[in-house]
C-alpha cells in the first residue's frame, strides 16, 4: 500500500536527520509520501486517497489549493516574489488584520509562527525592562531556546520536552505555570513580583492534544496579569482566525497585550505576524531599541495568499458551518464510544477536535496519561481506510470549508471501526 513512501523514507534517512524536516513527520515505522492534494483530500506517491483532518497542522481552514488563493498567487508571481522593499500589500494587510483585532493597533510581519513568539517575548522584555517570563506546561510556541522547557507538539511526541544544546542559563529566567490552573499563576508572580515581563499561553492548548480552558479561567488570567503589571501575549498561531474571524481572543471576549499570529494568516503559506498596543509596538526597531529583521518578512506570496484568505473568510464568516460539521462528526463518534465503552473520549471547540485514549486532559500533566501507543495503532487503521489524522496523541484535528457532509459521515463510519478493533 505504501510501497513508494517506503522507499524514499530509507533513502531520506541518509540525507536528513530521522528522514524528516519536522520531528512530527517521523510517523513509525515511515510516513507517506504526499504527491498532490485538493480540497479536503491529499494523495500519496503510492495512489492512495485519504481525507485530510491534519490540514497541514491547522493553515489550510479553506482546505487545499483553494482556487481564490491559488489565483491570486499566480498573479503576484507574475509580478516577482522578493523585492527586500516595502510592499503596499502590508498596509492593506495591516489594515485588514487591526480592523479584525481591536487588541492590535499595529503589526510586524514574520516568516514563522515560532519568529514571532520569540519576537513577542523579546519586546516584552524590552518594553517592561524585566528579564522573566512565564509559559504554561506543555504548550509549544515554537522551537526557540527559551521557550523549549516542558513544551508540546513534536517535543512531547518524541519524549525529549526539553531539548539537548540549550545552556541551563538560557531558560533560568522561563517560568512554568499548569494550565487551568489560575491560583499557581498568582502564587508564581507573587514569588516574583517585579521581576516577570510576560505570561505566554495558547488560549486553547492544541500541542500537548486539545486542551479546552475551564469556565472563566482565561478572564482569571487576564485580570491577574493586569493586576501585577504583566503583560497578556496570546499565541494565537493555532486560534487566529480558527475559533472565530478575531480568533480566540473575540471567542472569549478577553483582550491581550500582545499577539502572535501564523498558519491561517498565511494561507498555506509561510508567515507570523505580532501585534499589539501602539505603545508596546512602537518599541520595535526600526522605531524603537528592541531588534528584529528578516529577508523574508513581508514577503509578497504569503502576504497575498493570506490576505486572500482573511478576506474570504471576513465575507463568507464560514464558521458556523464548520463548528456543525466538526459537532455532527464527534456527536456520531461519542455516540458509539458511549455504546461500547472503552477508555477514550471525544471534544472539540469550533473546528478542532481530538480523540483521546483516555479521560479528555485539563492541563499537560493529564495529557502525558494520554495512550500514545494505542493513538499510533488508531492513526494507521484509520490511514488503512483513507482517513489522514495528525500522527500524534498530542496534536489535534482540523476542519476546513472543503470538508463535505459525505467526507463527515465516512470519517464517522471508519472510526467507528478502528475503533471496534482496538477497543
Amino acid at each position: 500500500m505504501w510501497e513508494k513512501s517506503k522507499a524514499l523514507y530509507e533513502k531520506a534517512k541518509n540525507l536528513m536527520p530521522g528522514g524528516v524536516s519536522s520531528p512530527v513527520r517521523a510517523v513509525k515505522p515511515f510516513p507517506f509520501y504526499t504527491e498532490r492534494a485538493e480540497g479536503s483530500k491529499i494523495y500519496d506517491v503510492d495512489g492512495n486517497e485519504y481525507i485530510d483532518y491534519c490540514m497541514a497542522y491547522g493553515p489550510l481552514i479553506l482546505g487545499h489549493s483553494h482556487a481564490s488563493i491559488m489565483e491570486s498567487v499566480k498573479r503576484k508571481l507574475e509580478d516577482g516574489w522578493l523585492y527586500g522593499t516595502p510592499v503596499e500589500l502590508e498596509i492593506l494587510y495591516a489594515e485588514l488584520i487591526t480592523g479584525i483585532y481591536p487588541s492590535i493597533d499595529m503589526v510586524r510581519f514574520t516568516n514563522t509562527g515560532a519568529e514571532a513568539t520569540m519576537t513577542a517575548l523579546r519586546l516584552a522584555k524590552g518594553f517592561t525592562g524585566r528579564k522573566k517570563f512565564i509559559k504554561v506546561e506543555g504548550s509549544f510556541h515554537g522551537a526557540h531556546d527559551s521557550v523549549l522547557v516542558k513544551a508540546g507538539s513534536g517535543a512531547t511526541t518524541h519524549g525529549v520536552p526539553n531539548s539537548a544544546g540549550i545552556p541551563e542559563e538560557f531558560v533560568t529566567n522561563t517560568l512554568q505555570v499548569p494550565y487551568n490552573d489560575a491560583e499557581k499563576l498568582v502564587e508564581l508572580i507573587e514569588k516574583n513580583r517585579e521581576e516577570i515581563a510576560a505570561l505566554i499561553l495558547e488560549p486553547v492548548m492544541g500541542n500537548a492534544s486539545l486542551i479546552i480552558p475551564e469556565d472563566g479561567y482565561l478572564k482569571d488570567v487576564r485580570k491577574i496579569t493586569e493586576e501585577n503589571d504583566v503583560l497578556l501575549i496570546f499565541d494565537e498561531v493555532i486560534t487566529g482566525f480558527r475559533l472565530s474571524l478575531g480568533g480566540a481572543q473575540e471567542y472569549y471576549g478577553i483582550e491581550p497585550d500582545i499577539t502572535t499570529l501564523g498558519k491561517i494568516a498565511g494561507g498555506g503559506f509561510p508567515i507570523g505576524i505580532v501585534g499589539g498596543k501602539r505603545e508596546i509596538m512602537e518599541n520595535l526597531s526600526p522605531s524603537g531599541k528592541v531588534y528584529h529583521a528578516g529577508t523574508f518578512s513581508g514577503n509578497p506570496i504569503s502576504l497575498v495568499a493570506g490576505y486572500t484568505t482573511v478576506s474570504i473568510l471576513q465575507e463568507e464568516r464560514p464558521y458556523r458551518d464548520l463548528r456543525d460539521k466538526t459537532e455532527n462528526l464527534v456527536k456520531a463518534v461519542r455516540e458509539f464510544i458511549e455504546d461500547i465503552g472503552g477508555s477514550v473520549s471525544m471534544n472539540f471547540i469550533e473546528s478542532m477536535f481530538c480523540l483521546y485514549f483516555g479521560d479528555e486532559p485539563e492541563d499537560y500533566a493529564s495529557a502525558l496519561k494520554l495512550d500514545s501507543q494505542q493513538f499510533l495503532n488508531f492513526y494507521w487503521k484509520m490511514l488503512e481506510n483513507g482517513i489522514f489524522f495528525p500522527p500524534s496523541q498530542y496534536e489535534t484535528c482540523f476542519m476546513s470549508t472543503a470538508h463535505s457532509n459525505e467526507d463527515i459521515e465516512r470519517t464517522a463510519e471508519v472510526m467507528a471501526e478502528c475503533l471496534k478493533e482496538l477497543l
